[in-house]
């Protein structure tokens, strides 16, 4: 048998609507980072000189705004066509929503299997043979790879499977499927698409997941891009991650404990700032920062949020260029280090009882209604709030009554230290 490589990819998600960002996010280049991290596959395809790519499925994100979706995958594909590489691909859950996608055109030399039964194709002269089978709705329930016709003898035979598996968290049963199962179909490489990490399930036979192209938000943080395979007189040699993203989504802890001043406290942010932009290799890094720990620092932490983000905007800028890292979100979960209100909460007078209501605060379930009635109707007010500052947002959190308990926490400890400071 002969040996060869090619490109495994999967969730494109080809212009993914943004959701949530701040006024100050660089829009334009998250909106973009899809396109441009499809633009990076192929010429890391070109530059490895693979014999062919396949992509396991969601090419797009359901239906296009306009037909500049659809022209962007067709040029990128063109672009391998014309180098020699041909692109076998798979409609998943979000491309079987699309009409549009139905009826695009590939270039000669890039083919989308059909979705009314498991299809093959079978290249002699490379001693391959694909099969896969695309969504023809977004709802697939049934097990697609029990159809999967039997391996071709003397043929390297790579499955195309757009599923979850046995199931994985914020992703929906689609196609499922069991590992076992896929192991004793006989094929010698599964190339797996829908979940969005990068996973191995199995390496004898390979079954990989090799995450999404892109990661669209802070919940899809670290490297993304495609799996370099390579086989070697019909046998997988290397399975490779290689990076492609072109904005990479990262969280950084600065551990606050024992900081005697805010300057300190900025000093750490600097240094957990600088490592995260290391970490990003050249892209633009989208960073949620949390500042944690019991510090003294805390009351002027958080005497002034917006003040505090002011100032790691401007550490940001001591580590590097103002265009290569945005402050997705800054979260503060520090605490005091000592107890200023302990005295006011033995008081007989009103402050006492105030004191004493505000500590019990987070541990009173029978608060949230309130606190959810109050956020709901804040959100009410200005239409379409809830819509751009996301459902992770605290305040759309708190609306429908998944209030993060250290949120109430940091509210009690701010509320203590005011009225200790009076």
């Amino acid at each position: 048998m002969s040996s060869f490589r090619f490109l495994h990819a999967a969730d494109l998600h080809l212009d993914s609507p943004l959701r949530g960002l701040g006024a100050d996010a660089p829009a334009a280049r998250i909106r973009q980072a899809t396109r441009d991290a499809l633009g990076n596959l192929v010429d890391l395809a070109i530059r490895e000189r693979v014999d062919f790519m396949v992509v396991a499925g969601d090419l797009y994100d359901g239906d296009w705004q306009d037909f500049r979706t659809g022209q962007a995958l067709v040029a990128a594909f063109a672009r391998l066509t014309r180098a020699g590489i041909r692109v076998v691909a798979i409609r998943g859950n979000h491309d079987a929503e699309s009409v549009l996608t139905r009826s695009l055109r590939l270039p000669d030399g890039a083919a989308l299997l059909r979705a009314d039964r498991p299809d093959s194709l079978d290249w002699p002269e490379l001693s391959v043979t694909l099969h896969g089978q695309s969504f023809g709705t977004r709802d697939v329930q049934q097990n697609l790879a029990q159809g999967y016709p039997a391996p071709l003898s003397n043929r390297f035979n790579i499955g195309l499977l757009h599923t979850a598996a046995t199931g994985r968290p914020g992703h929906a049963a689609y196609a499922p499927c069991t590992v076992g199962q896929l192991a004793a179909h006989g094929y010698d490489y599964w190339a797996l698409g829908h979940i969005h990490a990068r996973e191995e399930l199995l390496r004898n036979p390979w079954i990989v997941f090799p995450g999404n192209l892109q990661g669209r938000h802070v919940n899809e943080a670290g490297a993304k891009g495609a799996s370099l395979v390579t086989v070697q007189h019909g046998r997988v040699a290397a399975v490779e991650h290689r990076a492609v993203d072109a904005v990479r989504w990262a969280r950084a802890t600065v551990d606050c404990g024992g900081a005697a001043d805010e300057a300190a406290v900025l000093d750490r942010a600097r240094r957990a700032i600088g490592t995260a932009v290391d970490a990003a290799e050249g892209r633009l890094l989208a960073l949620r920062l949390r500042l944690e720990g019991d510090c003294a620092a805390h009351d002027a932490l958080a005497r002034d949020p917006a003040a505090l983000r002011q100032k790691l905007l401007s550490a940001m800028l001591e580590v590097a260029d103002a265009d290569a890292v945005w402050l997705e979100d800054l979260r503060l979960a520090t605490r005091p280090a000592g107890d200023d209100a302990g005295p006011l909460r033995l008081r007989d007078d009103a402050v006492g009882r105030l004191a004493r209501a505000i500590d019990s605060l987070a541990e009173q379930p029978a608060a949230m209604p309130a606190v959810e009635s109050y956020a709901a109707t804040l959100l009410d007010r200005a239409g379409g709030l809830r819509q751009l500052l996301g459902p992770d947002h605290p305040a759309v959190r708190a609306a429908a009554g998944d209030l993060p308990p250290e949120l109430l926490l940091r509210a009690r400890d701010l509320l203590l230290a005011r009225l200790a400071q009076r």
